[in-house]
């Protein structure tokens, strides 16, 4: 059977909780492969709203494996509360899956964090200020925490040491904060040891076995593909690769493995954080996006930038992940506007631009260029097939399929689990 990957095709936030959840069901295991605590998802079962941040989401099926692969960093203190949290309201939480190479975001990272960033200043990246970021440096400078080594006192302690030796000269010296005791990291970090157990294995070994037995495998990435370190909109990017390439290095299946790529879209476009975003709002328009879609961040709480749909991205996304399928999610919340724009193409210094511009100056100056689409204004929250849909939501879904460059096999018409069309099986 396949491994599939499924990720956002924008900046994030495009719903991909809602479509890993709706697979969730016909899956042997979910995995995350990359991020952290920075992201969040929103899965709504029945009546019931799950705002997941760390945990992948194919923990709320019955059935389903939930992975924590070796490209995650984990906050213990924020796993641990996650948990007891969906336990308190009746989820079996007990399948969860831990790889003991993941690194730990450790409670020096989260201060370096929020120091560094108020440092920057206007210069600031725009991060969740979770120790993301910090993570993922000491893990590049040899320097990092792994969950594995909560389970060696001695090997704990002379990574803490090492790690802090550089810490405390940058946060006394030049942040005028007072530097962290070493005995005080370690002991903090050993009280998670206990808890997380249960749940620290070999996931590479795991995942890889359950390929070979013919299992389904999911991989879900966090954040999207515009805020990708290597493919996105540096510097307003996170700190790892949500691309599908980060699916093997995150969790260490090889390419070969993987059948299917299925990328996340929203119907319109929305970003939280700093950064380039050519269609974004600042009208009525970018007003009522936001608060019909609930445009909030589930681990931020900040109200994300919003903007009209733009397929210059979605081709750009479709190139560099190997898209072959598209979920486009919210098609609900453009119901009521008799026309739509579309982003089709930029103006950059006076030319027509198609493509996503390799150059940081270039796409920071780009103009959307619009193409406007009929709209509807019939409730299609109910629509059970493609055909259910009015006649120009169709023809927009078309549209925004023959621009992005690969086929649109499932809509999200409303937020519910069971309020998706599909198209096309991904199975």
């Amino acid at each position: 059977m396949p491994a599939l990957v499924l990720l956002g095709a924008q900046w994030g936030d495009e719903g991909k909780g809602k479509a890993t959840d709706l697979l969730g069901g016909s899956v042997d295991y979910v995995v995350r492969y990359q991020g952290g605590n920075n992201a969040g998802h929103t899965v709504v079962v029945g009546d019931q709203k799950y705002a997941l941040h760390l945990l992948p989401s194919g923990i709320l099926s019955p059935g389903c494996t939930p992975v924590i692969g070796n490209g995650v960093v984990v906050d213990p203190s924020v796993l641990l509360s996650e948990l007891s949290g969906l336990n308190e309201r009746g989820v079996d939480t007990s399948k969860l899956l831990i790889s003991g190479n993941a690194h730990i975001i450790t409670p020096y990272n989260v201060t370096v964090d929020k120091v560094t960033e108020r440092f920057l200043g206007k210069r600031k990246i725009g991060t969740t200020g979770r120790g993301i970021g910090p993570t993922y440096a000491d893990k590049i400078n040899r320097v990092g925490i792994r969950v594995q080594d909560l389970y060696d006192e001695s090997i704990l302690t002379q990574k803490v040491e090492a790690a802090l030796d550089g810490k405390n000269q940058l946060l006394t010296k030049l942040y005028n904060r007072r530097a962290i005791a070493v005995d005080q990291a370690v002991e903090e970090l050993l009280g998670y040891a206990e808890k997380l157990a249960p749940y620290v294995t070999d996931t590479v070994l795991v995942l890889n076995q359950a390929l070979e037995q013919d299992k389904v495998v999911l991989f879900e990435g966090g954040q999207g593909t515009l805020l990708d370190i290597d493919h996105g909109t540096y510097p307003f990017v996170t700190s790892s690769n949500p691309t599908a390439g980060g699916a093997c290095t995150g969790s260490g299946v090889g390419p070969t493995k993987i059948s299917r790529v299925i990328g996340i879209l929203k119907a319109y476009t929305t970003r939280v954080g700093s950064g380039p975003f050519p269609t974004e709002l600042f009208d009525e328009d970018g007003e009522a996006l936001r608060r019909i879609g609930g445009e909030r961040g589930v681990t931020t709480g900040r109200d994300r930038r919003c903007g009209w749909f733009d397929a210059v991205i979605a081709r750009y996304a479709t190139r560099v992940n190997g898209l072959t399928d598209f979920f486009l999610t919210k098609l609900d919340v453009l119901t009521g506007w008799e026309e739509i724009p579309v982003c089709v193409a930029y103006e950059i210094d006076g030319k027509r631009v198609e493509e996503l511009p390799y150059s940081q100056s270039d796409f920071h100056h780009a103009k959307p260029i619009y193409e406007t689409l009929p709209g509807w204004s019939e409730d299609i929250t109910k629509a059970k097939s493609f055909s259910d849909l009015p006649k120009n939501a169709q023809a927009y879904v078309k549209a925004l399929e023959e621009m992005s460059g690969a086929p649109i096999s499932a809509i999200g018409v409303g937020p519910g689990r069971d309020e998706t069309i599909e198209v096309n099986s991904f199975l």
